[in-house]
């Protein structure tokens, strides 16, 4: 089985092309909002969660949920496949702290780099539009290969740590989440026309309409969903997303 998070489409496409024919897989907003965490591992079933990078760890969603979950039944192979633009961090090694706490080992931490979906802060925005199609088509062989890994249940460490890990991880993303893991900031501009595509995009359902514009309800992750997704460019995040660019996976 395998449970995944993906706000862009990105992490969702890595996971149903990583998954084996008749496996089964959960997508964790979805088992939340049904207080679903009670699973069942027939005899050799493998364990995998499939997620993108959020400031340098898993998204604290998954690791939420991660500690609520119970599993019935010893993995014959468990692993972990974090979609990131350029940069795991520590990914890893906090991921596999969440699964020792609930009695399960880690036998293969993999990553796959697929474009920047990031526009929160200054300086940092969608990949230009050359290097995101390079980085598709790079996924597409990273893909392969990953699920050649994991077929032949390879113990394997591949995470993309480029530098500054702990600084990254251990320091910058606690303060992402105290100041920066919010919707208060989100706002529309006149350019708004109510089409309701950032509530129906939304992987948390956090978004709903008052007077054809569209309200957040504080249960928020920052995927950034509602902003990508806006075809009119009206959803905002305060001032630093003004001038920057859109992305969401498109299969073709």
């Amino acid at each position: 089985m395998i449970f995944f998070f993906s706000g862009l489409g990105n992490s969702r496409y890595v996971a149903e092309k990583l998954s084996m024919e008749g496996e089964r897989m959960f997508f964790i907003p979805e088992l939340e909002r049904n207080q679903c965490y009670r699973f069942v591992l027939e005899k050799d079933e493998r364990l995998g969660f499939v997620f993108p990078v959020y400031c340098w760890r898993a998204p604290k969603l998954v690791s939420d949920f991660v500690a609520k979950m119970h599993i019935e039944g010893k993995p014959e192979y468990t692993f972990a496949v974090a979609t990131c633009g350029d940069d795991c961090g520590k990914t890893e090694r906090y991921f596999r702290k969440d699964l020792q706490r609930k009695g399960l080992a880690l036998d293969a931490a993999i990553a796959i780099q697929m474009p920047n979906t990031y526009v929160n802060l200054p300086g940092m925005d969608v990949d230009a539009v050359e290097i995101s199609t390079e980085k598709l088509q790079k996924a597409e062989a990273r893909i392969s290969e990953v699920k050649t890994l994991l077929e032949q249940k390879a113990r394997v460490s591949q995470m993309i740590v480029t530098g500054a890990a702990s600084l990254k991880s251990d320091v910058v993303q606690p303060l992402f989440y105290k100041f920066l893991v919010t919707d208060k900031k989100f706002y529309t501009t006149d350019a708004c026309v109510g089409c309701g595509l950032c509530a129906e995009n939304c992987p948390l359902e956090n978004i709903s309409f008052a007077k054809g514009r569209p309200q957040w309800n504080g249960n928020c992750t920052t995927c950034m969903s509602c902003y990508h997704h806006c075809p009119h460019h009206a959803i905002q995040f305060g001032k630093t997303t003004l001038s920057k660019g859109q992305y969401y996976f498109k299969e073709k």
